[in-house]
């Protein structure tokens, strides 16, 4: 038979709970040992939370940085393609006026619309007065406006020159649709975060509209372009009749320009994504500063 040997007691609180290691001093089960472990919890829930917001930090400036190199190569595809396989630029009704109208459009109403919407995305902004922001949006917003307004006006004027129909292909349908939401979408902002008469109950009603017609104007302003770029190869690529290689052939040109479409859904698709990631909204201030001043001081 086996010796019996009996349980190890407990000589020192020390042993019996290892809590107490942290404070030989504590008495076991002590108020002072509790706090010491609600404490210690604590730091490690703030650590782990600091790490998770870390990560959030750096994947939302990764998105932004792939948003900035996209924006930009879709400028440089469509300057490319109209400056080298279109011509060039003009501004006297010829064909060359309307190589404006792709460039503007694409750089207003996609890249500058959406890199001012993610504006707000970006965390080194949080901490700091908001008002700055709203401008520098607004701001962008505006000459994107521009921008495709003057992309019509080119497209517009040309028709005009050459007796060519307006507005009856399904691409000028959906441009000229996209155009007028936005601005309407510029105006309604302004007036509703900048002007100092704006009631607080009618930003609080206006704002999911406008984030909401934010995500569906850019959706618009990619169709609108991806179509454009189709409707026009099928015109320019003719073939025999016009002494150019068939579209179906898939020339240089060709190739470039559904290049352009490929990279100008790719930027979308990365701004949708910065856009609902609900972890890289700009946080909601406290209740205490939530008082109202549109134009002149805003909340932090």
């Amino acid at each position: 038979m086996h010796d019996y040997t009996p349980p190890n007691t407990c000589s020192t609180p020390s042993e019996c709970f290892p809590l107490s290691q942290w404070n030989e001093t504590m008495e076991c089960g002590s108020e002072l040992a509790v706090d010491t472990m609600k404490k210690e919890l604590k730091s490690r829930a703030i650590l782990a939370d600091c790490s998770t917001r870390m990560r959030s930090i750096v994947s939302f400036y990764f998105c932004y940085l792939l948003c900035l190199c996209l924006g930009i190569a879709c400028v440089v595809f469509v300057s490319i393609w109209n400056s080298h396989w279109r011509g060039g630029f003009a501004w006297d009704g010829s064909a060359l006026q309307f190589n404006w109208h792709p460039v503007l459009m694409v750089t207003g109403l996609v890249v500058l619309y959406g890199n001012g919407a993610v504006l707000y995305r970006i965390p080194l902004t949080w901490g700091q007065n908001k008002l700055p922001w709203k401008l520098l949006h607004a701001g962008v917003m505006l000459l994107a406006l521009l921008c495709s307004i003057l992309g019509l006006c080119a497209v517009f004027d040309f028709h005009h020159t050459n007796n060519t129909p307006n507005l009856y292909s399904l691409h000028s349908w959906i441009g000229i649709c996209t155009t007028a939401l936005f601005t309407a979408q510029w105006v309604m902002g302004l007036a509703g975060f900048l002007l100092p008469c704006s009631p607080m109950s009618f930003r609080k009603l206006l704002k999911p509209v406008h984030v909401w017609m934010g995500g569906c104007i850019l959706i618009l302003s990619i169709v609108s372009c991806i179509s454009g770029i189709n409707e026009k190869l099928f015109f320019a690529l003719k073939g025999t009749t016009n002494g150019t290689v068939p579209y179906g052939n898939l020339p240089p040109e060709a190739l470039v320009a559904n290049s352009l479409g490929v990279l100008i859904v790719a930027f979308g698709l990365v701004v949708l994504k910065i856009l609902s990631n609900q972890k890289w909204q700009r946080p909601e201030p406290r209740s205490e500063d939530m008082g109202y001043s549109p134009l002149l001081q805003d909340d932090s």
